[in-house]
This record gives structure tokens, sequence and C-alpha cells, in this order.
């Protein structure tokens, strides 16, 4: 399943032939009240149990890590910088906030959405004892849909998820938000659910597989499609294992990262270059650019900032003004 580039298109219907469509009606309030009772006791069946290292959560209280649900941890990998601002969707009762609060410290910024009522209240019950423990309050839990993120344009360096993005019926309206939200240079990580082929509609519509991160599993092709249609560069599977098997469809933990690179109006070349490093012989970019391993590749500045950036760092020597402390130059980039 991981190399997600290279998969055979699955059929778009299952062994019964009963195509799931491209939004399920598996309404809004039934999977708020699935979670407004899960905020209420511990569910273990919803999603994969996660584990935290205990360094990451000794600042949080026990009864945020009773109702933890998602299928990995994305702020272990994200490992957000001192004074970003980060963005939870489907924040819950808000322990990967939390986590992400102690890595951005006083001068950052955690914010959490969440539908739900009964998590929102949860979290910031919670908050309060956090901020004590951390010494310093840095979280705001906000109500809102995945659909319509309640964040300005561009507020924010990394938005996170775990295991909520397969809860939405219109998921390509959920990456338009999260590019909407994001700065130049900012990332997406996201744990979610994948399925390896499409998810028939009488599992589709079953309202407690769908709260169970079953029945709203897209495919991995899926997945890299809706974040590449967003405008998303550099997108990378980062982690994978089987879940479970449900209706004989295998059901895969992920965790997939993507990056939001603004392109000016204009392009100059002002003596950049690009040399790809390997691993593999020749390496193509979200652009279409191609790159030999070994040739010397002009390139705009607005390519080379970029290929000098996360997540291709290290998979190319870059050189140009503004790149490796030399000067910039006037004239635009593309």
């Amino acid at each position: 399943m991981s190399d997600f580039l290279n998969i055979t298109p699955a059929p778009c219907c299952g062994p019964e032939g009963d195509c799931a469509p491209a939004a399920d009606p598996v309404d809004r309030d039934a999977v708020r009240e699935y979670y407004a009772a899960a905020a209420e006791a511990p569910q273990e069946q919803l999603c994969c149990p996660t584990k935290y290292s205990p360094v990451d959560v000794d600042h949080i209280p026990e009864e945020v890590l009773a109702i933890s649900y998602g299928c990995g941890s994305p702020i272990g990998v994200a490992r957000p910088l001192p004074g970003q601002t980060v963005v939870d969707l489907g924040s819950g009762g808000g322990i990967d906030c939390f986590i992400a609060a102690r890595h951005v410290g006083p001068e950052g910024r955690v914010i959490g959405v969440d539908m739900t009522d009964e998590m929102l209240a949860k979290a910031r019950a919670n908050a309060d004892k956090v901020h004590a423990n951390l010494g310093y309050a840095v979280t705001d839990f906000r109500k809102g849909f995945l659909e319509q993120v309640p964040v300005g344009d561009a507020e924010v360096d990394l938005v996170t998820s775990n295991c909520v993005l397969n809860l939405s019926p219109d998921k390509a309206k959920v990456f338009g938000e999260i590019h909407r939200v994001l700065r130049h240079g900012g990332r997406f990580v996201i744990s979610d659910i994948v399925a390896e082929r499409p998810v028939p509609v009488g599992m589709a519509r079953d309202k407690e597989l769908w709260g169970e991160c079953i029945s709203g599993a897209v495919t991995e092709r899926e997945f890299v499609a809706l974040a590449e249609d967003a405008g998303f560069h550099g997108i990378t599977l980062e982690r994978e294992y089987t879940w479970q098997e449900v209706g004989g469809i295998k059901f895969y933990s992920t965790l997939f990262t993507g990056h939001r690179f603004d392109k000016n109006p204009s392009c100059d070349y002002r003596g950049h270059a690009a040399t790809y490093l390997g691993p593999g012989r020749v390496f193509h970019d979200d652009d279409g650019h191609a790159y030999t391993r070994g040739d010397l590749v002009e390139v705009c500045s607005d390519t080379a900032q970029k290929l000098a950036a996360a997540p291709y760092a290290g998979m190319f020597v870059v050189t140009g003004p503004g790149i490796g402390g030399q000067p910039a130059s006037g004239g635009g980039c593309c």
C-alpha cells in the first residue's frame, strides 16, 4: 500500500457492485451524537488506541487521556516549533492540542476545532489544569466544522488532525480549508484511516461504522489526489500499518504530510540551480519538473526556495542568490 504513486487504480465498486457515492448521507448530527456519548464515557472501539509517550502527556489530566481517540498522534511527527501557530481539527478532549502547547511554548498558539459541545466542554474544563502545569496559556478551543474552519486566511503554520477527516462527507472542502488557513511554507500532518478499495454503499450508510472511522474512509490514492487538488506540494506518506479488516476490506492507519507553497505571479531566473542527490534515478516534483540524479538543473528562485525547504531539504544541492546565505537580488519568481 505504501507506494501510493504506483498503485493500480482500484475498481469503483465493492464485490456486489454497490458503489458508494462521493459524499454519502451519514448526517453530521449522527456523528455528533456518537462523539457526545464518547465524551462522557470512554469508547474502546473508536479507531485505534493511540500510545503516547509519557514525556508528551505528563502535563495532561487523566480525564483527557481517557477520552483520547485516534490512529496515531500527529504531533509527535510534526514537532511544532516554538512560537508557531497550530490548528488541530477535530480536537476532541484536547490531548493533541495540549501536547502541541508544550512544543510551541509561551509565544505560540494552539487552536482546537471541534463540533461536539461535550468534547469542547471537556477540553476547556481541563485547559486551566494544563496551563497551570505548563506555566502559560496558549490553547483556544473553538466550535466549528472541518468544512468551515473558524480561523482566518493564512494564519497558521501547522494543521493537524487525528483520525477525523474520514468523518467528513466532503473531504475536498476540508482540504480546501486546510490550504486556506495555512501560510506559505505551512504544512499539514494528518493521521487517518484509509481503505484498500472504495467502501461499498451499504457500509457507508452504517452510522456505527461511520463513527468508528470505517465507513467514511477513502483509499490512499483518493486521499493523495484530494490533497493535490487543494494545491499541496510534497505530499508524503510517513507511516502506515494495517489496522483491521471489515466486510472483506482492509483498513490502514496512515500518517500523511503536505506543504503549502505559494507561487509568485512572475518568474525570474537569477542563477539558481538544483542538483538532485537521490535516491532514485529521476525525481519528478509536483510542478512537473524532472531532475536526473547528479545533473545540474537551472531553476527559478521560487523553485529554488522550495527545494531548499522541507520536505525536499537534503534531497538537493541548491545554489543561487538568497540560498545558503547568499544575498538575493531583485526580480520576481515563479
